[in-house]
Parts: C-alpha cells; sequence; structure tokens
C-alpha cells in the first residue's frame, strides 16, 4: 500500500513556474514507477508525465514537452514536477499516481488526492 500527498499548486500568471510536489508512504516507494496526471474541469484525467522507479527514464505527454521536468528522490520518498513555462490551458488539479512494473502513461495503482494549479492570462 502506497499513500500519496501531493502540494505546490497555486495561482500563478502566464509565463511562471510552479514545483509540484508528491510525498510517498512506505518504504518500498523506490521500487513504483510514479507519474503525474492532471484534469481540468469539464475534461477527462490526462497523462502528463513519468519516471521510472530508478530515476533514469521518463516520458512526456507532447503537451508539456520542453516545459515541464519529472524527477524524484528515493530517499526522501518524493516526486516532483517542475512546470514552467505555464499556460492558462495547464490550469488543472494535478495527480500524483504510484505503479509497479514498466514506465508507461498508464494503468496506475495509486492516486493522491490532488492539487490545483490556476493559470492566469
Amino acid at each position: 500500500q502506497v499513500q500519496l500527498v501531493e502540494s505546490g499548486g497555486g495561482l500563478v500568471q502566464a509565463g511562471g513556474s510552479l514545483r509540484l510536489s508528491c510525498a510517498a508512504s512506505g518504504r518500498t516507494f523506490s521500487m513504483y514507477g510514479m507519474g503525474w496526471f492532471r484534469q481540468a474541469p469539464g475534461k477527462e484525467r490526462e497523462f502528463v508525465a513519468a519516471i521510472s522507479w530508478t530515476g533514469l527514464s521518463t516520458l512526456y505527454a507532447d503537451s508539456v514537452k520542453g516545459r515541464f521536468t519529472i524527477s524524484r528522490d528515493n530517499a526522501k520518498n518524493t516526486v516532483y514536477l517542475q512546470t514552467d513555462s505555464l499556460k492558462p490551458e495547464d490550469t488543472a488539479v494535478y495527480y500524483c499516481a504510484a505503479k509497479r512494473g514498466p514506465i508507461s502513461s498508464r494503468s496506475y495503482d495509486y492516486w493522491g488526492q490532488g492539487t490545483q494549479v490556476t493559470v492566469s492570462s
């Protein structure tokens, strides 16, 4: 069982940055691949980024490639999402998630409660 708690969301102007964090419970955090997803009002949840349990492999949605960076610190049981050059269309609730197995944009087992990111124009 893994429990996930996101933080770092907020209100930012277009072009700004936020660093989202996801703190995980459990001693086996380093065994899980981690991902970030987001859901905007009236839209389905969509994949944003993923990182392997080693941190050596990453995967990004085309919409955020070059602007967002996912990273992890297994010693701190934490995964991060650095969001730069934010756009109003990035406004959403951002969720982190954990999964066993290879890095992927799908099939996650555990989810956090989410943190709101709002980008004003």
